[in-house]
């Protein structure tokens, strides 16, 4: 099938899906935050809108790069450049100054499901590190020559949410334990910043190797 990549890179996009997954941030803090505050269903309601951004996201990105490859092999291989650079500064953020994860279990007015949806999507929309996410990290499991690149690019954002919706089901089914565990143990995110440091270097390197 076309718009499946290749073996090693499915592979990798797997690990890296999984470790963004369980790296406490802004969108584990806004699903833990309101299931603590509302309930499971106002979890399960802002989650729902943050994978709508993304689907928005990876539309996108799969048509504006699929084009600039058609246009420009090179400017899409000085793109994963680019993307490998910023794999880079997020791994040095993740040992620097740790995950960004802070909820309270404090009981606020239950809002309705499509306020919650609204949020996750407007939280995942208008953040631009996930626009520049996508933009940079992606193409980094196409080549810069795929004729096939827009189906393979859609094909692993929406892989990327199969792959992250049981664990954050779970997440959001076990949010007291997590966040307790998180607080009580902080030996734990810094264990989890380590793991994405050293993971997407490693990505990193690989495709500053390739383009040697």
């Amino acid at each position: 099938m076309t718009f499946l990549p290749d073996a090693p890179a499915f592979l990798a996009f797997t690990l890296a899906a999984v470790i963004l997954t369980i790296t406490p941030g802004p969108d584990m803090t806004l699903f833990l935050g309101r299931t603590l505050a509302q309930g499971r269903a106002a979890g399960f309601a802002a989650y729902l809108g943050a994978c709508t951004g993304s689907l928005i996201h990876t539309t996108l990105a799969a048509v504006g790069l699929s084009a600039l490859i058609a246009a420009s092999p090179e400017a899409f291989m000085a793109l994963k450049v680019v993307g490998a650079a910023y794999l880079v500064w997020l791994a040095v953020q993740a040992i620097r100054k740790g995950s960004s994860f802070s909820v309270e279990r404090t009981l606020k007015p239950r809002q309705s499901f499509r306020t919650n949806w609204m949020t996750g999507v407007g939280v995942n929309l208008l953040n631009p590190k996930i626009i520049l996410f996508f933009v940079t990290f992606l193409p980094q499991f196409v080549a810069a020559g795929d004729i096939h690149a827009g189906g393979k690019l859609f094909f692993l954002g929406v892989y990327f949410l199969v792959v992250a919706t049981p664990i954050t089901v779970a997440m959001i089914l076990a949010a007291d334990r997590i966040a307790a565990t998180l607080k009580r143990r902080p030996g734990v995110m810094r264990f989890i910043d380590w793991l994405f440091a050293s993971v997407f270097s490693a990505f990193a390197v690989h495709i500053l190797l390739a383009r040697a």
